[in-house]
């Protein structure tokens, strides 16, 4: 997996890194895998909005999420002056990581979603409803996590999902995402 690829020259020329790489295994002859799956992260805005290209030069894609929302937003997520700002819940977040994932899905490519929201037991009904199906959660939460996932249907999901597309802020967006996900896991709240 490549990170911070911000265009699809970015992404040739680390392939073709990667193949003069594998062409020196193989002139001393060292194993490898020559069909290893080759993905990207897309965790700037310039990636994500250029997803449907990445796509066709990509096996799968990662949504970095903490630094899609801290790109996007231009806010630096560890200084305490602004941090406040940074929201994944933002429409304009949650516009490019529904962007990214309808590309990936229309490529059939794989797609993960990673950072904290695939851990935020308030997203995963949003996720899902965006089409997302692969989630690297931290350990500790997979139970909770689990437990939402088993609890709603795909269509709930899409309700959801077409619900918050329409919202305008942030705010507005979080409440109703805390509020769907504590009627289904109260004790997480």
């Amino acid at each position: 997996m490549l990170p911070l690829i911000n265009n699809l020259q970015e992404l040739r020329q680390a392939k073709m890194i990667l193949r003069d790489i594998m062409e020196d295994l193989d002139e001393y002859a060292v194993p490898y895998n020559p069909m290893i799956p080759v993905g990207i992260m897309i965790e700037t805005p310039s990636a994500a909005l250029t997803s449907s290209m990445l796509a066709t030069d990509s096996d799968f894609f990662s949504i970095g999420t903490n630094d899609l929302t801290q790109y996007t937003l231009a806010v630096d997520r560890a200084n305490e002056h602004v941090a406040t700002l940074y929201s994944s819940a933002d429409p304009a977040v949650l516009q490019l990581i529904r962007s990214v994932i309808h590309d990936a899905n229309k490529a059939k490519i794989g797609l993960s979603i990673c950072g904290e929201v695939a851990s935020d037991p308030e997203f995963i009904i949003l996720l899902l409803g965006m089409g997302a199906r692969t989630l690297s959660l931290a350990p500790p939460m997979i139970p909770e996590i689990k437990q939402i996932i088993r609890s709603v249907t795909i269509e709930q999901c899409h309700h959801l999902a077409r619900r918050v597309t329409v919202m305008d802020s942030q705010r507005q967006i979080k409440n109703y995402l805390r509020d769907a996900a504590m009627k289904i896991l109260p004790e997480a709240f």
